[in-house]
């Protein structure tokens, strides 16, 4: 069979990042005409006559049949040619037949170490090897894929893989293709464009958050909305959510979408927005890659501060802890003071101030001090409230005075209030300066069993007793624990995300490392899990991965039926985003176009 036919690599003139019309997948092989030589022969006496109109005859019908049948022949075998192809099984090792045809496709990779490089993902956990790899140079190199799987007499199931940032496997393609999504970057086709005017940012699915933070800047804009890492893709945390401090204020990243540009299961490009293919819309945002890959987001963009005061508050009463996190998210309704535009919080367990990206915040004379609260008199962990105040050049003879009052009003221990004063980019780029120390030990790209789940705030206390004070009290491991409230009403109820029912919701993160005790970490989070469950929590996973249909049900509650509507309209086949594990094979039993 030919291999797939590259699309143009050059964006069409338009609107930012205008979506193209695509071309249909390879067509079947061109047969050429067989034609026959035949020598002229002298005159036959007449007794032969006869005899030779019949071998005439007979050898011209041969040739028509031949001429007739040659063409159907080739067709058939292409059928089977292709039928092969598309025979992608769901396990780790990809059939023979599929691994043979899959090197035929222009873009394609089978070498073992492209394989090795998209068989596990951050979480290094799971493990599973896709048939192939797929470096597309246009989005159009991606929607005949896409279409080429679901117009197959077999389906093959594709995984949009941006940095792998998933942590259960998400992100993988067991027996199929998985999209490199970053090769887009390669082409040299701008794919990142700031509209100062109308205040957003037309942004590439491929694209790194980072890199639409520096490009925005330029022009003295930036999201409002954001993750705590920025190496992470546009397409791929608008799949889930995006959540980050800026949450309680401006709702997560799917909250600050105008517009998104959608390869559908089915091969097709959409254009979606609120106004128009709404229901697309709403059911990509959160919908964890099952109903299409995002190819370019319009996004929300506000006037970027300068610089960030940033503060470090600790507690050791817990009750203090949340109450004074439940304040500080409530402030934007109130006009009295200016609040925090950026809130989180961390647990500190007898070895958490040592561990992590947030240790570097505190100096050597700051960490002890705090670890001087863990002595006898502290009976648990202790709390850290984080906040930050932006600010500019024109406001900043102000901003002192109004942190000096908005923690006046907290009730952390006194004398344990810990200042920085960083830029903006600083200040969100954060975590990545932790991560450039933790390479430097050769300790990044070790498993990550995290766990994060979302909490209703009337169960709060529950997960403080038998979460942090006993399954947790006496955890080692390497790690930040967070956890900081959430207002429900920031979030869009038509969107796929699911979060829990209550108007203020926690968001925990277990974000531990298992270099030496993985099984042991793994057991921990089950227990946590079990314990959520045996109390009747009515808790949601925030980056699920679960194992059956039926925790997938109960995981998005009354939203299911509505989202397996949306599975059957935009991906019947189960094409998209295997490593979820939602959907195991295709909704439909016909054939696409029978």
């Amino acid at each position: 069979m030919s291999g797939l036919q590259r699309g143009p690599q050059t964006q069409k003139p338009g609107s930012p990042l205008q979506p193209q019309r695509f071309p249909s997948p390879p067509s079947f092989l061109l047969i050429p005409l067989i034609s026959s030589s035949s020598s002229s022969s002298s005159s036959s006496p007449p007794l032969f006559f006869f005899s030779s109109f019949i071998m005439a005859f007979l050898k011209l019908t041969f040739s028509s049949l031949i001429f007739i049948l040659t063409p159907l022949l080739f067709i058939l075998l292409d059928h089977l040619h292709t039928h092969k192809y598309y025979n992608c099984s769901s396990s780790a090792s990809p059939s023979p037949s599929l691994h043979h045809h899959i090197t035929k496709l222009t873009g394609i990779s089978t070498n073992s170490t492209t394989i090795a490089s998209v068989s596990t993902d951050f979480g290094r956990v799971i493990k599973a090897s896709p048939a192939g790899v797929f470096h597309p140079l246009s989005v159009t190199d991606i929607t005949n894929l896409v279409r080429f799987s679901y117009e197959g007499p077999q389906r093959f199931t594709i995984a949009a893989r941006g940095c792998g940032h998933s942590i259960r496997g998400q992100a993988l393609a067991p027996g199929g293709v998985v999209v490199e999504m970053r090769s887009l970057m390669r082409v040299g086709v701008e794919r990142i464009r700031v509209c100062s005017t109308e205040m957003y940012v037309d942004a590439g699915g491929e694209q790194l958050w980072i890199d639409v933070l520096h490009e925005t800047l330029k022009y003295g804009l930036a999201p409002r909305s954001w993750t705590d890492y920025l190496y992470l893709t546009v397409g791929g945390t608008l799949s889930n959510a995006g959540v980050s401090g800026q949450a309680f204020l401006h709702g997560p990243q799917i909250s600050n979408v105008h517009e998104l540009d959608v390869i559908t299961g089915k091969g097709e490009v959409v254009t979606c927005s609120e106004n128009y293919n709404s229901e697309l819309f709403f059911a990509v945002l959160g919908g964890l890659g099952q109903f299409g890959i995002i190819t370019r987001a319009r996004i929300a963009l506000e006037t970027a501060p300068e610089r960030v005061r940033w503060v470090r508050l600790i507690y050791n009463d817990f009750s203090a802890f949340i109450r004074d996190q439940e304040w500080l998210i409530s402030m934007d309704q109130e006009k009295k003071k200016k609040g925090f535009q950026y809130i989180e919080g961390s647990v500190i367990m007898e070895q958490g101030i040592k561990s992590g990206w947030r240790s570097s915040f505190f100096s050597g004379g700051d960490m002890e001090k705090i670890g001087g609260l863990g002595g006898e008199k502290q009976q648990g962990p202790i709390y850290c409230l984080e906040g930050s105040m932006y600010y500019n050049n024109v406001t900043a003879s102000k901003v002192d005075q109004e942190v000096e009052l908005l923690l006046q009003d907290l009730s952390f221990l006194p004398g344990f209030s810990f200042t920085h004063d960083v830029s903006y980019l600083h200040f969100l780029d954060r975590v990545h300066h932790g991560e450039l120390k933790l390479r430097a030990k050769g300790l990044w790209d070790v498993p990550h069993p995290w766990l994060n789940f979302f909490v209703p705030k009337s169960r709060i206390q529950d997960i403080n007793l038998g979460v942090f004070n006993a399954i947790l009290k006496n955890n080692n491991s390497m790690g930040p624990i967070l956890i900081y409230p959430v207002n429900k009403n920031k979030w869009d109820e038509r969107m796929s995300a699911v979060i829990p029912e209550e108007e203020i919701f926690y968001s925990i993160g277990l974000l531990r490392s298992g270099l030496h005790d993985l099984e042991y970490l793994e057991k921990q989070n089950k227990e946590i899990l079990h314990f959520c469950d045996q109390q009747g929590i009515r808790f949601k996973q925030y980056l699920p991965r679960y194992n059956t249909q039926a925790e997938w049900m109960n995981h998005f509650g009354s939203k299911w039926d509505a989202f397996v509507q949306m599975k059957m309209k935009y991906d019947p086949r189960a094409i998209l985003s295997p490593g979820q594990g939602i959907f195991t094979s295709s909704l439909v039993d016909h054939h696409p176009n029978e």
